[in-house]
């Protein structure tokens, strides 16, 4: 069995949907848990401390060991009291769940730049002020372990996301970064990319055109119960736990199917190193630079996703 016993884990937007998730599995492990979360609405306007309190007491109530945070990890002085609450209560920091998003939907025409602001300030550089907050006590101790959430709106792309998925993007490039960086002192970071009916899913299921929601009701019905938030818990934990060994890797949770997630490059074409290659050779040569391997499937789109976990399509040729 994974055990979190004398490990102590942040987990960011903890007080409801996936974060909450987390916070019980890894309480129920043995481990103490810091319940972040600002308590605010989907597209991270308001605050309140309640939903991490009730989170504690659920927590308290079932035997396990929690505090509450309502501070913000948009800002480095947030950042920085969750991670001196968890210093002061327990003594240490062994894991960190960045979770904590807002979501604010509109076709790119219509997007604003605040809303952008407003996505990158929460998912992007939250994720950066409270993985920064706890990096040093992490390296002193020689272990951490560090999960990122990214989205397939960020790899994939995905309609009136543009803020999001531009956020989403970011959070993959600083996981990269810092998986490099912490390897060498026991701090593994990884991505996961969670699918299921959060607030956040329902809200943009809400302003999904009528044609992205017929062309994905077909495959919808053929999913059980594998949307609901518990199915994405298996990974995060184990990704948060002693027992994960691997680093710099991203992971989708989709209908039940896990799957590493990569950014690659195929064998492409080979130019000339002695001249550069002209927009004809180009031409010429697309078909070479376009050919993936076998064994590799290319969602386009959160749809996509979705579908590859049902259908099991061939791999590209």
């Amino acid at each position: 069995m994974i055990s979190f016993e004398n490990r102590v884990v942040i987990v960011t937007g903890a007080g409801g949907g996936l974060g909450r998730c987390y916070a019980l599995d890894i309480a129920r492990r043995g481990g103490a848990v810091v319940v972040n979360d600002l308590g605010g609405s989907v597209e991270g306007t308001g605050g309140s401390s309640e939903m991490a309190n009730q989170m504690v007491a659920e927590i308290r109530a079932l035997g396990g060991r929690a505090i509450a945070s309502a501070d913000s990890v948009a800002s480095e002085a947030g950042a920085k009291c969750i991670a001196e609450a968890a210093m002061d209560n327990f003594g240490r920091i062994d894991g960190l769940i960045n979770n904590a998003g807002n979501m604010r939907n509109a076709p790119f025409e219509d997007s604003r730049l605040e809303d952008l602001e407003a996505q990158i300030a929460v998912h992007l550089v939250g994720s950066y002020n409270i993985t920064k907050a706890v990096w040093r006590q992490m390296k002193t101790q020689g272990y951490g372990r560090v999960v990122f959430t990214t989205s397939s709106a960020g790899l994939f792309g995905n309609p009136t996301q543009s803020g999001y998925g531009a956020a989403k993007a970011g959070v993959t490039g600083l996981m990269n970064v810092v998986a490099n960086e912490g390897q060498a002192f026991g701090i593994l970071c990884n991505g996961l990319m969670p699918n299921g009916m959060s607030r956040m899913a329902r809200r943009a299921a809400e302003g999904m055109d009528l044609s992205k929601q017929q062309e994905k009701a077909p495959f919808m019905a053929e999913l059980g119960n594998a949307m609901d938030l518990e199915f994405n818990t298996g990974i995060a934990v184990y990704l948060a736990s002693e027992s994960c060994h691997t680093t710099h890797g991203i992971y989708s949770s989709c209908a039940g199917r896990i799957a590493r997630v990569f950014i690659g490059a195929t064998e492409g074409w080979q130019g000339s190193r002695q001249e550069p290659a002209t927009a004809e050779d180009m031409a010429a040569n697309f078909d070479q630079i376009l050919v993936l391997r076998r064994g590799i499937l290319l969602p386009m789109t959160p749809i996509d996703e979705h579908r590859i976990a049902i259908t099991k399509p061939a791999p590209l040729a």
